[in-house]
């Protein structure tokens, strides 16, 4: 009879009583162990030979590019480099734009004061009209209605005040409703809100412009002297030396 395939049988394993020295090293993980070590001795011995047949006199440019901070190598961030024809340049466009934008907000301002009327936002504030008398028997008797020909209803407002000629000839136009007005009132309160921050953002611009234009006189080499501080409101004031241009 045919004798059964011989199997190979288990190595021994490891004895009990020695698991406690640690892993049992494998001839797999000495192969792996002198593959590593290998590598980085020829990478040492090419580092050696590279340094070795370098001049020491070459030069490369990360001599001047490169520093170390910290013990590791940063490499140096090149500086801009502006000639003062340039900047003046620059200093002319930036004053150029702030201009464009404060002659648009000057339109601007313009257009509102037209739809506005120059009209008061409440439209009853503090404000003096001086009537001449001749004598005080007329200032004790004096009625305001009567002077400015009107209703006296229409005394305290300072637009658009018919005559009472008009009231006769004419019927009352617009909203009469004090719900209305009141509404109106506050819409035109809105508008002159809106008119003062544009007049005050023009009157910056305006400032912004002037401070650029007097860095942009302070790159001239002529001697100068400061005789104001820039302020939030004005740029410095600078006194230059007479100069006659030929």
């Amino acid at each position: 009879s045919a004798l059964p395939p011989r199997r190979a049988l288990p190595a021994p394993s490891r004895p009990a009583a020695r698991t406690k020295l640690g892993l049992l090293e494998k001839k797999k993980d000495y192969r792996l162990r002198a593959h590593d070590y290998h590598k980085k001795q020829n990478a040492l011995r090419a580092l050696q030979k590279k340094a070795l047949d370098k001049n020491p006199d070459e030069f490369y440019f990360k001599m001047i590019r490169a520093e170390v901070k910290d013990g590791v190598h940063v490499i140096k961030q090149p500086k801009d480099e502006i000639t003062p024809e340039q900047v003046k340049l620059m200093k002319t466009q930036d004053i150029k734009y702030v201009e464009m934008k404060r002659v648009a907000e000057a339109k601007k301002i313009e257009r509102l004061k037209a739809e506005l009327h120059l009209l008061d936002a409440a439209g009853s504030g503090p404000r003096r009209h001086l009537f001449f008398v001749d004598t005080k028997r007329e200032v004790q008797e004096f009625d305001i209605a009567a002077r400015l020909d009107t209703v006296p209803e229409l005394v305290d407002r300072v637009y658009n005040r018919p005559t009472i000629a008009t009231l006769q000839r004419e019927t009352v136009k617009g909203p009469t409703d004090p719900a209305h007005l009141k509404k109106l009132a506050q819409q035109r309160k809105n508008q002159y809100d809106l008119l003062r921050q544009r007049i005050e953002r023009e009157k910056a611009m305006f400032v912004i412009s002037q401070k650029i234009q007097t860095r942009k006189d302070l790159l001239d080499k002529t001697h100068k002297v400061k005789v104001k501080k820039e302020t939030t409101t004005g740029p410095a004031i600078y006194k230059f030396k007479f100069q006659r241009k030929r």
